[in-house]
């Protein structure tokens, strides 16, 4: 990630709410996944919400990617 890119994230985090919320709920989820791949023996039950929070984690990313985007073409 370049200087810039990282400041582009500082501002927004800091300055827009719904990226802000995003990047929240993306941690979240990451912690989540965490918690499912520190089991030793996963359920069926496991398997299908590790697929979910990797399509909600993907989504959210996507979002956060397309706020950086239109931020950055603001600027231009």
């Amino acid at each position: 990630m370049s200087a810039e890119e990282s400041d582009v994230i500082d501002y927004l985090t800091r300055g827009n709410e719904e990226y802000k919320k995003l990047q929240e709920e993306h941690q979240r989820l990451e912690e989540a996944l965490s918690e499912i791949l520190k089991k030793r023996h996963q359920t069926t039950e496991d398997e299908i919400e590790k697929t979910r929070i990797k399509k909600e984690k993907l989504i959210k990313k996507d979002k956060m990617a397309e706020i950086i985007r239109k931020y950055k073409e603001q600027l231009n």
